[in-house]
């Protein structure tokens, strides 16, 4: 084998190594499961997710067509991604909460019996300040929607703001645009809603 064909693969196998070593660090969350694939990109260097990966500040989650990926957050903190979504943990913090950011559908689900999270969601359609335990946010019906399970979440877009309790859901129909009325979901839109992220209600 030639010098130059030796280097080519210590390559890949270094960037491995680094990604495995960052990943020894301070871990926030780990990976619960995989339904098909995802990917993780981490200081620069994107690899495939598996199931039991720890998760860190930083990191950006993004799962593919037909997939769907379950994260957990210290142990208590559950987030649910459905197919081609983006997730980015922007910053996070056990007891303090933080911000995190989403591309596509999921679900958010904490147990009732911890303390409240300050934790703001943002997406291209607006910004979720969580304040409840069990929630959904992305394509539902040809249009952004969020619906809250358990507690409450309040919904800021477009220059508006809505608070929404248990049972409760509300519609963005474009990024940049006012959430609309708040209302009660249907239970085949609820059913709906969390199937996409592989979930039952």
């Amino acid at each position: 084998m030639t010098l130059q064909r030796r280097q080519l693969l210590v390559v890949p196998l270094a960037l491995g190594l680094g990604l495995r070593q960052a990943r020894a660090g301070s871990a926030i969350g780990t990976t619960l499961g995989l339904t098909g694939r995802a990917r993780i990109s981490r200081a620069g260097i994107e690899s495939a997710l598996h199931p039991k990966d720890p998760l860190m500040e930083g990191d950006d989650i993004r799962t593919l067509a037909a997939s769907t990926a379950a994260l957990e957050l210290f142990r208590a903190t559950e987030i649910h991604l459905g197919p081609e979504t983006r997730f980015t943990l922007d910053r996070f913090s056990a007891d303090l909460g933080g911000i995190v950011t989403i591309g596509g559908a999921m679900v958010f689900d904490r147990p009732d019996d911890l303390p409240k999270l300050d934790l703001t969601v943002q997406s291209a359609f607006g910004q979720i300040g969580v304040r409840g335990t069990r929630f959904f946010a992305g394509p539902s019906k040809g249009v952004y929607g969020v619906f809250v399970a358990r507690g409450t979440v309040e919904v800021s877009a477009g220059g508006q703001r809505r608070s929404l309790q248990a049972g409760e859901g509300v519609d963005i129909a474009a990024p940049g645009d006012a959430p609309g009325a708040v209302a009660r979901w249907g239970r085949t839109r609820i059913d709906a809603a969390f199937a996409s992220v592989g979930l039952r209600p």
